[in-house]
């Protein structure tokens, strides 16, 4: 299901998830972003745990924070305590179940922030208690538990209140937590409708790692690493704001324009563009722009396609130990 404008009621409306990227297998790179632990030493990759804060309407990423994929203090809760600081009052932030906790919550109220999440499976709402808003459907008061998370200090978890008012809604055997109180301007059925539009940041994290070809990162060394993801997701943005650009002058909604359709677009045009000025220059522009806005997400031109590839890929042995030891067996 495809956004469309208002449904968010006023407000500006942020998606939350986490992905991770493998990078080559160095030192440097081992020692900042360790490799699985259940892989074989010379034979996995280090990997680096991302969570990104991006834009439902636009698609744009407006935070992230960078990790190890294992160790203290990465896990996606930690990373993400980093960015809620970035989520500005009265904004509305989905995520999915992981993100269901009190600490989270709370700090989230605390800032004038709101959310809406799935419930997490192992917290049993009753909606025999709390105030009655409808049929399953009630406020409740969370008590703070005791054990604080590794990610909050003693102080700033102190300071926290001891009891947070939230509300939940169950919605087709689905129990939904939010901070959006009023039954009559976001019924419970509005609000599970609305929180399918979180799955979209999977497609934004599709179109950063298989379009952009951010998977597999290249640089050897941590400190390129992290110059690398920044310049991938700048490069992301302003695509992505090209395309806000393109649906403001033409009429539409971002989210129903083609990411690659931009992408090929601009590829195809830069050259040419780059030897024009002033008005033909302009006139080129808004070309690419009426282009970009005329073809959305499944209305191109194109027949469907098989998920399938014509070339064959040549078939070489995987690697069941480290390379320096496979160098030395052949080269005996």
């Amino acid at each position: 299901m495809l956004v469309k404008p208002g449904c968010g009621k006023g407000h500006h409306t942020l998606l939350v998830d986490g992905t991770t990227v493998l990078m080559p297998d160095t030192v440097e790179n081992q020692r900042s972003f360790p490799q699985q632990s259940c892989q074989k030493q010379g034979l996995g990759f280090p990997i680096a745990r991302i969570v990104g804060i991006t834009s439902l309407s636009v698609g744009s990423v407006t935070a992230y924070c960078l990790g190890a994929f294992q160790g203290k203090g990465s896990g996606e809760t930690s990373l993400f305590s980093q960015l809620i600081s970035s989520i500005s009052k009265d904004e509305l932030l989905l995520a999915d179940r992981y993100y269901c906790t009190w600490a989270i919550i709370a700090l989230l109220q605390q800032q004038g922030s709101h959310f809406l999440v799935q419930n997490h499976a192992q917290r049993k709402p009753d909606f025999r208690v709390g105030k009655r808003l409808g049929t399953k459907d009630h406020l409740v008061g969370w008590k703070k538990p005791k054990r604080k998370p590794d990610w909050i200090t003693a102080t700033e978890y102190k300071a926290l209140p001891e009891e947070i008012i939230i509300r939940e809604v169950k919605v087709n055997g689905r129990v939904y937590v939010t901070t959006l109180f009023d039954e009559k301007k976001y019924s419970k059925k509005e609000l599970a409708e609305f929180y399918r539009q979180r799955w979209t940041i999977e497609l934004d994290f599709r179109s950063l790692k298989t379009h952009m070809k951010m998977d597999m990162l290249r640089c050897k060394s941590p400190e390129m690493i992290e110059k690398e993801i920044a310049v991938n997701l700048l490069a992301y943005n302003l695509i992505r704001v090209n395309i806000a650009r393109a649906v403001k002058a033409e009429g539409g909604i971002p989210r129903q324009i083609s990411f690659m359709t931009t992408v090929q677009l601009f590829n195809q045009k830069i050259s040419l563009s780059l030897t024009l000025t002033k008005k033909v220059l302009q006139h080129v522009i808004d070309g690419i722009f009426k282009a970009i806005a005329s073809i959305a997400v499944g209305q191109q031109k194109r027949q469907k396609q098989p998920r399938a590839i014509k070339r064959r890929p040549k078939s070489y042995p995987l690697l069941t130990v480290p390379r320096k030891d496979a160098c030395e067996a052949i080269n005996l």
